[in-house]
């Protein structure tokens, strides 16, 4: 959708030769297969509805934070107007946040047969932040991680990414920095990547230092509602807390 070349190292499917867009074909395939697994191994159980449902819930749901992701940040047309931190929460919470925090553990309390709906409320009011803060994290390590420990150079700039770095920038930019981010951002051209780099590092800005702030933040924030949860009554604190603690300050 976004013209992608490579993923995780390899090249994207469609890229490779002799499947183009029965790529699209192949993603229908992937979905539907999720369908038939549930009702191999599920269809018995009296939880299976809600499974489907989940599921259901959860593609339709990541589906919308794409859409806003494309119309926000298309790789060939670039418009920081439309860019602002509201949109990047948007983006970030329906595209990653509901499918990487939230649909596992609601999976989870749904097979052990957990039927209190103000849990499930609990739950997604922490996985949901919980899931921000990890993308957050991704925008930041794509500019200032190590491409040796993340296993990939960042592309974010280049790319003309709706990110939590480009935001920040905005929010805090003189007349003069934004006329530089205007300019620069999105072209795929180093010598324009290392200006947007200079007008996030600048002293007003200075995204790393923010994203700092907002991590500890993040972190005390997440384990409030994590201490809120009632001792007893069908999930446990610690199951969020080990969530917590593999995302908090993590470099890859």
């Amino acid at each position: 959708m976004d013209q992608s070349v490579t993923r995780r190292g390899q090249p994207c499917w469609y890229r490779v030769e002799g499947v183009g867009n029965i790529a699209i074909n192949d993603a229908f395939m992937l979905e539907a297969a999720i369908y038939h697994l549930l009702k191999v191994h599920f269809r018995s159980e009296p939880y299976y509805g809600y499974l489907i449902e989940l599921f259901h819930d959860t593609t339709f749901q990541t589906e919308m934070g794409q859409l806003v992701d494309l119309i926000t940040a298309p790789e060939d047309h670039v418009d920081l107007s439309k860019f602002s931190l509201n949109k990047h929460h948007l983006i970030v919470v329906y595209k990653t946040a509901f499918y990487s925090f939230y649909l596992p553990v609601a999976l989870a309390m749904r097979m052990v047969g957990v039927s209190d709906e103000k849990l499930y409320k609990q739950a997604l009011d922490i996985l949901l932040p919980l899931g921000e803060y990890f993308q957050v994290q991704d925008d930041y390590l794509d500019c200032y991680g190590s491409p040796e420990v993340i296993g990939k150079i960042g592309t974010d700039i280049l790319d003309n990414k709706c990110s939590w770095n480009i935001n920040v920038a905005l929010e805090h930019a003189t007349a003069e920095q934004r006329k530089t981010l205007d300019e620069n951002y999105g072209k795929k051209d180093a010598a324009c990547e290392q200006k947007v780099k200079e007008v996030f590092n600048a002293d007003n800005i200075d995204v790393e230092g923010r994203f700092k702030k907002y991590e500890a933040e993040s972190q005390t924030r997440i384990m409030g509602l994590i201490n809120q949860l009632p001792e007893e009554g069908g999930i446990k604190r610690q199951v969020f807390v080990e969530f917590l603690n593999k995302v908090y300050k993590r470099t890859k």
